[in-house]
Formats: structure tokens, C-alpha cells, sequence
């Protein structure tokens, strides 16, 4: 889901994305990160772009090749929906944050 906004001079893009989850098929995940390509390509250049939501991979505590948008603040083992998440990031000049969590 993306929502438009336009406050004073400023368009904020804001986008809903929640990613699928390990057990299912590889298509279903490939056609997931086709979608948000998309959406994102669809914003112009001028405007802002927020995306949150929940990716279901670990990006890992090393930053390995991604210090543009690894920010080095988490913990654990990159895995393969980390590692899609980081390189789609990095294709669009995105930077990653708030990507840990406390679980109870």
C-alpha cells in the first residue's frame, strides 16, 4: 500500500509493505519484491519516500558490504530475506532503520 501526501511544498510517499513469510514459495516472494519495485519506481525523484513495514529477514550485525545502508545496529546472522532486503535498499539509495525489535 502506498499513501500520498502533500504537506506545504513537500509530497511524502509512505508505503505499507509487509513481505512473506519463510515457508512459502519462492515465486510468491519474487513476485512480492517485483511489486514493491514497482511501487517505488513510481515515485519521483523530488519527492520523499518512506517505507516501513515488516521484510522477515535479519540484515545481520555486520555491516559486509552494505555500509550505505547498514547502519551496523542489530544482531545475529544475515539470512536470504536480509540480505534481498539490503541489495533492494541499496538499488534505490534507501538507508535501513529501526530493524530490531525486543520480542517478549
Amino acid at each position: 500500500m502506498i499513501i500520498k501526501l502533500v504537506v506545504g511544498g513537500c509530497t511524502l510517499n509512505v508505503v505499507s509493505a509487509y513481505a512473506p513469510h519463510a515457508g512459502l514459495d519462492d515465486e510468491v516472494k519474487r513476485r512480492f519484491w517485483k511489486r514493491l519495485d514497482e511501487t517505488v519506481r513510481q515515485v519521483l525523484p523530488a519527492e520523499k519516500l518512506f517505507i516501513g513495514g515488516d521484510f522477515n529477514g535479519h540484515i545481520g550485525s555486520t555491516v559486509g558490504g552494505y555500509g550505505e545502508v547498514h547502519g551496523g545496529f542489530d544482531f545475529g546472522e544475515r539470512n536470504g530475506g536480509g540480505t534481498l532486503l539490503l541489495d533492494f535498499a541499496k538499488a534505490f539509495g534507501l538507508a535501513i532503520a529501526n530493524s530490531s525489535f525486543l520480542k517478549r
